[in-house]
Order: C-alpha cells, then sequence, then structure tokens
C-alpha cells in the first residue's frame, strides 16, 4: 500500500516534493519545542518516510 504516490503529477515539481518533506519536519521540532516527543516522534516518521519515498527513491 502506497501512502505517497511519487508518480502524482502534483509531485513532479521539486517544490512540491521538498515541501511534503519539509513541513512535517519543521512540525516534529516544533513538537519537540513545545514538549510533545510522541507527537515530534510520529511527524518525525512521516518526514522520513516522505523523504526516502519523494527524494532518495525518485
Amino acid at each position: 500500500m502506497k501512502l505517497i504516490d511519487p508518480d502524482h503529477p502534483f509531485f513532479a515539481r521539486p517544490w512540491a516534493r521538498w515541501g511534503t518533506v519539509l513541513v512535517p519536519a519543521i512540525w516534529a521540532v516544533a513538537e519537540l519545542f513545545y514538549g510533545s516527543p510522541g507527537w515530534a516522534l510520529l511527524s518525525g516518521a512521516a518526514a522520513v518516510y516522505a523523504f526516502w519515498i519523494l527524494i532518495l527513491k525518485r
């Protein structure tokens, strides 16, 4: 099951791929800053997964 489809036309633009990676990464840092390590871990995992699918495997 694909959570992110890298072949979708939306992800043809580099800014869309990087934005999909950076938004949850920034969110994870914010959650750590505000003292919610569980949500930070969840957001960080989403960022790592998006990075793997959209940046490294492309």
